[in-house]
């Protein structure tokens, strides 16, 4: 008798553990997106940033670590996943690569009030399998030595 009760009051204890559910943070704050400049070079992770990817820059966030972000003043979302530390700008919060930040919102703009919020990866069981996969893109600084000027005829 004392054992089952014992075990109806450690069930009982322990599904109130695991149903509680941890809020996700959401961070709110400016947002800008990198330069041609970087285009090509080495990000703070060890690989070629590229503008044509999704990924970001962020100061504290582990490499990774996937986000939502979500532009406050037209509600539209973005994935990316965070490969670089920055901004190193006082008062932005995170730095976008030139297709996340089109995605988002208009390029003129150049700062934008967003919302950042980590995912997981039942989020990202949503989005298409092609988005997940890393593009083999040429930089642009560097897509100038890929022409065969032989081809070319004064």
């Amino acid at each position: 008798m004392k054992l089952s009760i014992f075990i109806f009051f450690f069930i009982l204890l322990g599904s109130n553990l695991f149903a509680q559910k941890s809020q996700t943070p959401f961070v709110k704050g400016k947002a800008s997106f990198y330069s041609d400049w970087f285009d090509g070079r080495l990000t703070a992770n060890g690989e070629y940033f590229s503008q044509e990817e999704f990924t970001a820059a962020h100061m504290t966030l582990p490499f990774g670590t996937w986000l939502e972000v979500t532009n406050l003043d037209n509600k539209k979302s973005v994935y990316l996943r965070i490969n670089d530390r920055g901004p190193y700008v006082k008062g932005r919060v995170i730095d976008l690569s030139k297709a996340a930040a089109k995605a988002i919102g208009d390029l003129n703009q150049g700062i934008f009030n967003v919302q950042i919020r980590p995912v997981n990866g039942r989020d990202l069981m949503i989005l298409p399998l092609e988005f997940l996969i890393k593009k083999k893109s040429v930089p642009l600084r560097q897509r100038s030595s890929y022409l065969d000027f032989s081809l070319i005829t004064p």
